[in-house]
């Protein structure tokens, strides 16, 4: 008998000769990516209704707060406290799009596939981290440029108007920018500690609601130094201590002065603690992204 002999078949692989990028290049990809998967593109329909709704709803109330101060000739609404107002809808926003972003990849063991690129452990974190804040920030920066728009073209006090607009909406875009780099912070620590993405979106939505109990119960002690660092208890009231301490006419009016009030002295020891509470969940999730690397 014949020994039986194989056979290569040449099916047109070849070898790459092209550029080779490195590691800025995967962490810009892993960050327009993340951006992409924040808002549902490139992927299905059903993807795109939950991140796109939150998009129009905002949206509507920034055009209705323009459209109410074209008529009426009054600011309805500041740049500063439209981010306020839509802060509950950043909560639930955070819970859907933070476990799309992590507990995805955990889940399905992509991970040591990213790693076994020029990419260090400590860049897919953060470029996640980057893609969720910025997702947050357009969410609550993007409808304050319609607002900024509308003002613009309806002001009657020409350039001069337009530029007091403008002193007013970069205020805005940064307290913007602030809760979104707490919340971005805190919702991808908690979604990156599960594969399972109801389980990290019940434990984002805990978080941030359940901590709101607690500021009522320090809020009522007999200790006015309690009382007044009470909103440090709860990530949605710590953003707004800094913002009332920072901003001060652009985010307070005659309905939130009790709050101003409510804070006393202690406006930098809310910066203080909204910088340690970023440092501290970037640092442990820079922590958990090593553990998950060693394994």
């Amino acid at each position: 008998m014949s020994e039986p002999t194989g056979v290569i078949h040449d099916i047109g692989y070849q070898r790459y000769t092209g550029p080779r990028l490195g590691r800025r290049q995967v962490f810009g990809a892993l960050y327009l990516h993340g951006l992409r998967t924040a808002f549902g593109l490139g992927r299905s329909a059903k993807a795109k209704i939950f991140p796109w709704l939150v998009v129009g709803i905002v949206t509507v109330v920034a055009a209705g707060a323009t459209a109410v101060r074209s008529q009426i000739g009054e600011v309805v609404m500041t740049y500063a406290q439209f981010a306020d107002n839509m802060s509950w809808l950043v909560i639930f926003f955070v819970a859907v799009v933070a476990p799309e972003l992590v507990s995805r990849d955990l889940r399905s063991g992509v991970l040591p596939l990213y790693f076994s690129r020029p990419l260090p452990r400590s860049d897919y974190p953060l470029a996640k981290l980057l893609a969720m804040a910025t997702a947050l920030w357009l969410l609550l920066g993007a409808p304050q440029l319609v607002m900024f728009l509308g003002a613009a073209f309806t002001t009657k006090e020409g350039m001069r108007g337009v530029w007091n607009e403008l002193l007013d909406l970069l205020p805005g875009l940064l307290y913007a920018g602030l809760w979104a780099v707490v919340f971005a912070s805190i919702g991808l620590l908690i979604a990156s500690l599960t594969g399972k993405r109801a389980f990290a979106a019940g434990g984002i939505v805990a978080v941030f609601l359940m901590t709101t109990p607690i500021v009522g119960i320090l809020s009522i002690l007999p200790s006015q130094t309690v009382n007044e660092l009470a909103f440090i208890a709860s990530p949605s009231t710590l953003v707004q201590g800094v913002g009332v301490w920072s901003l001060g006419d652009l985010l307070v009016t005659e309905d939130a002065a009790p709050f101003s009030s409510l804070i006393g002295d202690f406006g930098p020891v809310y910066a203080v603690a909204a910088v340690l509470l970023v440092a501290v969940c970037v640092t442990l999730l820079l922590a958990r992204y090593r553990k998950v690397a060693a394994r």
